[in-house]
């Protein structure tokens, strides 16, 4: 599977994806599939504040557990609540139904510093 040309990416596997005033952020195809089946994901509340690169939650499966670290700092304005009764989702679709948290910036973050789809498949290289 290709990486979506949309979105940003960190060393950690997540991604993140500008969406209007929002940013949408997600685990990797890569991150997913090294996980094996998820079966539990754990993420904040709505209306609590993240830092880029601290922990915001864990992805449970049948391998490990996995904290997932923030691409971009601000507000949680909404949490994919699919996840809680379909953890699966984050293997299926990584990068549409399996997305986990929608986040208001706290400024308008730059994503610059973020791997581009090409970068992120030549770090991946790296990582094999």
């Amino acid at each position: 599977m290709s990486n979506p040309t949309d979105c940003r990416y960190t060393r950690e596997h997540e991604w993140v994806r500008k969406d209007g005033d929002t940013y949408v952020v997600g685990i990797t195809h890569y991150a997913q599939d090294s996980l094996g089946d998820v079966v539990f994901v754990e993420l904040p509340e709505v209306g609590a504040a993240i830092s880029r690169g601290a922990s915001f939650g864990v992805v449970e499966s049948v391998k490990a557990a996995s904290d997932l670290y923030a691409p971009v700092s601000g507000e949680i304005v909404e949490v994919n609540e699919r996840l809680r009764d379909e953890p699966d989702l984050v293997n299926h679709h990584p990068y549409e139904a399996g997305w986990m948290l929608r986040v208001k910036v706290s400024a308008d973050s730059s994503l610059d510093d973020l791997m581009d789809a090409d970068a992120y498949a030549a770090f991946l290289e790296t990582v094999h």
